[in-house]
């Protein structure tokens, strides 16, 4: 049987199985506060200087973008990032939306399944564009890491108005924390269809381990300097 064009049984995960992995978890975790807890510091430079730019770009709006998101197992919380969007960008979201429900205008929309991603978003700044191509935006998601929300290497935290769009299959990659950076992100990103992504957090899932995420880490600096698909 197909499911969007997925085979019923091409990865089915065991997720009692997945939450034994205890010492696994356990280092893992050691590992995320370490690493992202000097990242911080080592950054702070960095982040103080694209602080300064996204104020001296937008006067009026916030440094830091909060939004909702859906972690391990459903719990939700907030992912920080630094603001790459206008300060009305949710509204005129909705109105992008509304265009995209007409067939003539389905390019608004350059990501299949329950995501919404534009190239040439209206609603992106001029320093979002940089920061976003760059994937330094990301950067204050190692406070979320900190606070044990998200790990460094994982699936990407969903939208809680994706997670209505997802079938049985999709919400497997809810049995891990969402990561910063992951299998998906150094495989295309924004290149990659939604069902390619789903099948690349599975497979990231079902193949986890220390050498693994380490490997993913590196892949992933190396796009930071040469980007892959990020907008």
């Amino acid at each position: 049987m197909l499911r969007y064009g997925i085979h019923e049984d091409q990865t089915v995960l065991n997720q009692a199985a997945i939450d034994r992995r205890y010492i696994y978890r356990t280092i893992k975790r050691l590992s995320d506060v370490t690493l992202s807890a000097a990242g911080l510091i080592m950054l702070s430079p960095v982040l103080a200087g694209v602080a300064i730019a996204i104020k001296i770009d937008d006067k009026k709006g916030p440094v830091f973008y909060r939004q909702e998101r859906v972690g391990r197992h459903g719990k939700r919380f907030m992912m920080f990032k630094f603001r790459s969007m206008c300060v009305d960008a949710e509204e005129k979201l909705k109105e992008l939306k509304k265009y995209n429900e007409v067939k003539e205008l389905k390019k608004y929309n350059e990501v299949d399944g329950a995501m919404f991603k534009m190239k040439h978003d209206p609603r992106v700044t001029k320093v979002g564009h940089f920061i976003r191509h760059y994937s330094i935006d990301e950067l204050p998601q190692l406070f979320n890491v900190l606070a044990g929300d998200m790990s460094l290497v994982g699936p990407r935290p969903p939208l809680p108005r994706e997670i209505k769009q997802y079938t049985d299959y999709d919400k497997q990659r809810l049995y891990v924390i969402p990561g910063c950076t992951g299998l998906w992100q150094v495989s295309g990103r924004n290149d990659v269809g939604f069902r390619e992504m789903v099948e690349l957090d599975l497979q990231y899932i079902k193949k986890s381990g220390f050498l693994y995420d380490l490997g993913i880490m590196f892949k992933t600096i190396k796009i930071m300097v040469f980007p892959n698909g990020a907008y």
